[in-house]
């Protein structure tokens, strides 16, 4: 069987980040949604996307094809109903296509003959579900990962609160760090490091070749990506990967993604001084989307960095490549390759 992964139904309500993945390689919980369809179905997955992007995400097709919306969260029972599928029909989940099967991608998926799906079905549907849901995403990853495992001893001088749902990886180093897994998992992956002072509260994922600087204080439910770092205050954020916020100030109800530089002592803002609902940027739009979030900070999209002391509205979404910096608050969009701040800007 060859599996798809395709940008469908909700690509363009996930920019900035979409610009620059698929859909499929954001990361919610633990792994991406990739990784969650490739570990449940024991096979590898190809993309169908956009088409600047299908070179470095390429398409495999045969002449028997699954094609999945690649926005949704993988589950044992949507793959068993996808692989039940026969060729010339359509997964359907109330007015939603999860899947169809067919010989070519490029069917007119009209044509196709409905099969409905009544289990429970979830995804991330705009770019605030990716830490709003991470919760979610990560337990269902934590156990996805660690089951039939042991985890590596826990070091006599860390301490922890319910230790069964802490798993530690092969080479992860911590010292003298508290742990608190009664409100959500931590997961500590290979090579990562939690050095000493560092407070977690789970839920709570630091991927591999990662690390929490001294002192670093974390709420759950939060993920850190592969080769960051992180430090100061974290509260329900994720963090692609390749990522950096390693001085003090706090991130919250956020998402950084790959190869983002947060300046040191910047901060912010995830909560209106009068409580009112946030609205983030929509692009497909052009104007500012309601959320139903009170709660919901920054949108940081690839290779964006921040100087010091950068302050972030409440709500503020950032492009691809932008350099932000000077005094006073910038404005709560900013478009890619965006170099300035509130004294002005210019595009580089």
């Amino acid at each position: 069987m060859n599996y798809i992964l395709a940008d469908f139904n909700k690509h363009k309500a996930l920019l900035p980040f979409t610009y620059t993945r698929p859909t499929s390689a954001i990361r919610c919980g633990i792994l991406t949604l990739k990784e969650k369809w490739e570990q449940r179905l024991n096979a590898n997955v190809s993309h169908l996307t956009e088409d600047y992007l299908q070179t470095k995400y390429p398409l495999t097709e045969t002449d028997d094809n699954i094609v999945i919306a690649g926005n949704i969260f993988a589950t044992d029972e949507l793959c068993e109903a996808i692989n039940a599928l026969e060729l010339g029909q359509k997964l359907m989940y109330n007015d939603t296509m999860i899947a169809y099967r067919a010989a070519s991608v490029h069917t007119p998926t009209i044509e196709l003959t409905q099969v409905l799906f009544e289990g429970d079905c979830d995804g991330i549907d705009h770019t605030w579900d990716i830490f709003s849901k991470n919760g979610k995403a990560l337990e269902a990853d934590f156990e996805l990962i660690t089951k039939g495992r042991a985890s590596q001893p826990i070091p006599d001088h860390v301490q922890t609160i319910h230790p069964e749902r802490i798993f530690i990886e092969e080479g992860a180093v911590l010292n003298f760090a508290i742990l608190n897994a009664s409100s959500g998992s931590i997961y500590i992956g290979k090579n990562a490091e939690v050095m000493e002072g560092s407070i977690i509260r789970g839920g709570f994922a630091l991927l591999e070749h990662s690390a929490t600087k001294l002192g670093t204080k974390i709420y759950g439910p939060t993920t850190v990506g592969p080769h960051s770092k992180v430090g100061g205050e974290l509260n329900n954020s994720v963090i692609f990967g390749y990522s950096n916020k390693g001085h003090e100030g706090f991130l919250g109800n956020s998402v950084l993604g790959e190869w983002c530089n947060i300046g040191a002592d910047s901060n912010t803002s995830n909560l209106k001084n009068n409580y009112a609902e946030v609205k983030l940027w929509d692009y497909e739009t052009g104007r500012f989307a309601k959320t139903g979030l009170q709660f919901c900070g920054l949108m940081l999209g690839d290779h964006s960095k921040c100087g010091i002391n950068t302050m972030f509205n409440t709500g503020t979404v950032v492009g691809v490549s932008a350099n932000i910096y000077g005094a006073g608050y910038p404005r709560n969009f900013i478009p890619s390759f965006n170099w300035g701040g509130p004294q002005g800007n210019m595009t580089y």
